[in-house]
């Protein structure tokens, strides 16, 4: 049987080459602010090297390597300690509705992310989790982990019903130092989720939500006698949906994004909306650059 694809071709890596995972506040004792604090001039520790660009410090050229390979690289230095960046993806089984279109794109949206801390020499500890945390991969080392890390997350197996407030208590109870957390959901709990987003806010995290959503999910197509079941639950239910009450659903959906959205700009996070059908490319370079997700 062939080997499958990899979530992400080389031309789009190396696309990403030149973003940085931002965070907006200090935490105690570590840097935080602002990220180019990480390329720290002579007298810190050299970790790796990295393609030069239009606009990159010249001082950071590695002229030796040039006058050998005839080619610039920008040489990278640790500066420590840094802040803890953290992911949950969501692999419960809702995001495996409509032929799994959120979870496939979630799971290339983790590893473009993943692949801008690996440049930048960030550590980015991954979760898979439904009712709980699961299948944790580290994401760490240089560039050239991102192979290890795409099958990584390509591997995480879906399943299970979504229980937010337990998955918080357990990151809580977990890890005791605060720093950046990117959760990449559908953000549907039956229980509801703002409740433990808030308390991850109010112990310290600052959150970057990403909403994934089908199209599906904000305009259902249908219309007519409908025969719903929960992916989560298997709960059974019968509708008779008509243009006014398909309105109705959008709005609130448009309400509850609203809401997510209010959550993380309260506690100095960061939110970005995002449909399946929208190109990773777009979203990378359009949404979560104006969000200041990434810069």
């Amino acid at each position: 049987m062939a080997d499958a694809a990899p979530l992400l071709d080389r031309e789009f890596l190396e696309k990403l080459e030149r973003l940085t995972i931002h965070w907006q506040k200090s935490f105690a004792g570590l840097v935080g602010g602002h990220n180019t604090s990480r390329f720290a001039g002579a007298g810190q520790e050299f970790l790796d090297h990295r393609s030069f660009h239009h606009g990159d410090d010249l001082r950071a050229v590695n002229w030796r390597a040039y006058l050998r390979l005839e080619k610039l690289f920008l040489k990278m230095f640790q500066v420590e300690p840094r802040v803890p960046v953290r992911m949950l993806l969501d692999v419960s089984a809702s995001m495996t509705a409509h032929a799994g279109a959120k979870l496939d794109y979630s799971r290339k949206l983790a590893a473009a992310l993943c692949y801008v801390g690996l440049v930048r020499l960030d550590s980015i500890e991954i979760h898979g989790f439904s009712d709980r945390l699961s299948q944790r991969y580290l994401s760490t080392g240089g560039r050239h982990r991102i192979s290890g890390v795409m099958d990584g997350i390509a591997g995480m197996t879906p399943g299970g019903r979504t229980d937010y407030l337990k998955v918080v208590r357990e990151v809580i109870s977990s890890y005791a130092q605060r720093g950046v957390l990117i959760i990449i959901s559908d953000f549907l709990d039956d229980n509801g989720c703002e409740k433990a987003l808030a308390y991850l806010a109010d112990f310290g995290h600052e959150l970057m939500l990403l909403h994934i959503w089908a199209d599906e999910d904000r305009t259902p197509p249908w219309l007519g006698e409908l025969d719903l079941r929960d992916s989560e639950s298997g709960a059974a239910m019968k509708l008779d949906i008509d243009e006014q009450a398909r309105s109705r659903y959008t709005l609130a959906f448009d309400e509850y994004c609203m809401e997510l959205q209010r959550l993380a700009l309260r506690s100095g996070g960061r939110y970005a909306g995002i449909a399946t059908s929208q190109p990773l490319e777009s979203v990378i370079f359009g949404d979560l650059i104006r969000v200041r997700g990434i810069a």
